[in-house]
């Protein structure tokens, strides 16, 4: 592959059998900021909200390896809608089913025993964190089909990445109540203002080949864009640390992560993919750090 790609064959994945490691770029193994990210708005729950660290340790685990198996089946799930398109940009043309290494047939074979592992995860939790969860499965269907009709299919994709949350919450407290509510709208804008970032690196072959994004929306304007995005993020985490009754070391311990938000936006320069991805990938310390706040919020 020549020009700037975000595929990662080296590493780990070259050791493993040949046969396998197209299946593993596909569920994006190589790069798993993605699960991380997805996962990340449950942590905030637990740790706001989990009635024990006993109970907290064993969500945070299943969340974990959900996480895992359902973001590859969403990049699974991704790639088939986009495979004609992911050859025409270059970032994504590498990608096992735009190449031609997997097969569609191959691909929906993989998919099914991805959803069957986030299946077995999902009904380990009480009944109103699986109806929670089922929830999220139309959207993580039709994000792919909203770059095509919609500039904002980033939010689409804050209402899928920020289900964590209230599914967390539920599988906490076994409901939901204002605070899990805050906490999806939080993780929402954080997700819409990261994947802005994200979505800079490939703007210019979007427009050519017609995806649309708020990285093309906004362009010269994502800084501020970003800006106003991560400061309504920081806003709903203190709604929702104040709904939760955590004490005053969450607000100040919110502090860091407030930081590291706007630092982002003030950095941000749209025309340097390796800057747009690494700005993106720092928002896993990002997001450790507000569950780190919550828990310190419960001292």
């Amino acid at each position: 592959m020549s020009g700037f790609t975000d595929i990662r064959a080296h590493g780990w994945v070259a050791r493993l059998p040949a046969a396998w490691r197209p299946y593993a770029l596909l569920a994006r193994f190589d790069r798993p900021i993605g699960a991380w990210l997805l996962v990340l708005p449950g942590f905030w729950a637990f740790a706001a909200a989990a009635p024990s660290w006993a109970e907290g340790i064993r969500l945070t685990l299943l969340f974990l390896v959900g996480a895992f198996a359902m973001r590859a089946a969403g990049c699974v799930v991704n790639d088939l809608w986009d495979r004609d398109l992911d050859r025409q940009v270059e970032r994504t043309r590498g990608r096992p089913l735009a190449s031609g290494a997997v097969t569609p047939m191959q691909a929906l074979w993989f998919l099914a025993g991805l959803c069957a592992i986030g299946a077995a995860v999902l009904f380990q939790l009480p009944w109103a964190a699986i109806g929670v969860g089922l929830g999220s499965l139309v959207l993580i269907g039709l994000y792919p089909l909203a770059k095509r009709v919609t500039d904002w299919p980033q939010a689409v994709l804050g209402l899928v990445f920020s289900w964590a949350a209230p599914t967390g919450w539920a599988a906490a407290t076994g409901g939901l109540d204002p605070a899990a509510f805050a906490l999806w709208a939080a993780g929402f804008f954080w997700i819409l203002g990261y994947d802005t970032i994200y979505a800079h690196q490939d703007r210019e072959d979007d427009a050519m080949v017609g995806i649309r994004s708020t990285a093309r929306k906004f362009e010269a304007e994502s800084p501020l864009f970003v800006a106003g995005c991560y400061a309504a993020t920081v806003a709903l985490l203190g709604v929702a640390g104040g709904l939760a009754g955590a004490s005053i070391w969450f607000f100040l311990a919110l502090l860091l992560p407030a930081w590291m938000l706007t630092r982002q936006a003030r950095t941000l320069d749209i025309h340097d993919p390796a800057g747009c991805l690494r700005l993106f990938k720092s928002n896993r310390e990002v997001g450790l750090t507000i569950a780190l706040a919550f828990l310190i919020g419960r001292l």
